[in-house]
């Protein structure tokens, strides 16, 4: 099996989610790895593949995601704040 190139990411959860254009994004807890997509498909086989094909630790966040990739937690977690969150896979 392969093993994730953020092999430090896996113990992270991932979040999913769009951002306030519409994209589709996804990036760990911690804010040190994630990406912009064209689709939700695509935003899971990422953070699937990030966190070692560990679906309980991704989620989907309703309302805004924004990709921020300062590895500051917090610096834009407006989603972290809400307290509903689902699953994705």
């Amino acid at each position: 099996m392969d093993k994730p190139p953020s092999s430090s990411s896996n113990s992270s959860l991932f979040l999913i989610g769009k951002n306030s254009r519409g994209n589709w994004v996804v990036r760990d807890q911690k804010g040190l790895c994630g990406g912009l997509f064209v689709d939700r498909a695509e935003a899971v086989k990422f953070a699937m593949f990030e966190n070692g094909h560990r679906p309980q630790a991704v989620i989907m966040v309703p309302g805004i995601l924004e990709l921020d990739m300062n590895g500051r937690p917090g610096a834009s977690d407006q989603a972290d704040a809400q307290p509903a969150l689902a699953r994705a896979a």
